[in-house]
């Protein structure tokens, strides 16, 4: 079955001020081009997934944003479990019908076909523009296969736990773990390279995706009132300054 997907554009427009700005990385994605993807499934419902493009807002908005998140040591990761701190991966979060993996699969996936019954929801096939190697994927469901693209939290579970989400309740660090924000599918062993690594000691491969990546992860860590370590923030920072403005 093939997912016939009708995208509309929003632009983020008339931000005069960095209080503004700030406001819109608390409350919302802060990469430029905000895409809201309403794909109709083979039963006429809809699914409405926020999505991001490329490109980021100014440089000079992420780096005031970044300014404004806490500096602080890592918190202990004594008694973390991803399960037991951020819920059962993958979780129908929206309530559309269908678990957040496949959400983003075919959000970020092209040429998608789709499992027959399960109403535009499982993803078996489709082609990845990997945003950390720039290369361009196949994606085929099957053992041995789906691993080859996988889910990164753009923001690490782990990096988060240590670094704020110790104290968010249940319900938003489960939110943090399956939000579009905060997801992104990507090359597998790129995603197992990453591990829970912040900016300080792993960036993307692709040099051209790391501003996009920075402000993504600023975004995510304001949004859920996450600090930075000193590390971080001067990584971020280098990778912000060298970005268009």
């Amino acid at each position: 079955m093939t997912y016939h997907a009708h995208v509309a554009k929003k632009f983020f427009a008339g931000i005069a001020a960095a209080a503004f700005c700030l406001t819109v990385y608390a409350l919302a994605p802060v990469l430029g081009n905000h895409v809201r993807s309403d794909s109709t499934r083979d039963d006429g419902s809809t699914i409405t997934l926020a999505a991001t493009q490329s490109n980021v807002l100014p440089a000079d908005f992420a780096l005031t944003a970044l300014a404004s998140l806490p500096v602080k040591g890592r918190a202990p990761q004594t008694g973390y479990e991803r399960t037991r701190m951020f819920g059962q991966a993958w979780k129908d979060m929206d309530r559309n019908g269908c678990d957040t993996r496949n959400d983003i699969l075919g959000r970020d996936l092209t040429n998608i076909s789709y499992k027959e019954g399960t109403h535009g929801c499982v993803v078996i096939s489709g082609v990845l523009d990997d945003p950390y190697s720039g290369k361009q994927l196949h994606f085929t469901r099957g053992q041995g296969t789906s691993e080859l693209v996988q889910i990164d939290h753009v923001v690490a579970l782990s990096d988060a736990w240590q670094k704020g989400a110790q104290q968010l309740d249940q319900s938003q660090r489960e939110q943090l773990a399956n939000d579009p924000l905060n997801l992104l599918a990507v090359d597998g062993a790129l995603n197992q390279q990453k591990s829970d690594a912040d900016a300080a000691t792993w960036l993307p491969p692709n040099q051209k995706y790391r501003c996009t990546y920075v402000s993504r992860q600023i975004a995510v860590k304001k949004k859920y009132h996450l600090w930075v370590t000193t590390p971080e923030r001067d990584a971020m920072t280098a990778v912000l300054q060298k970005c268009e403005r």
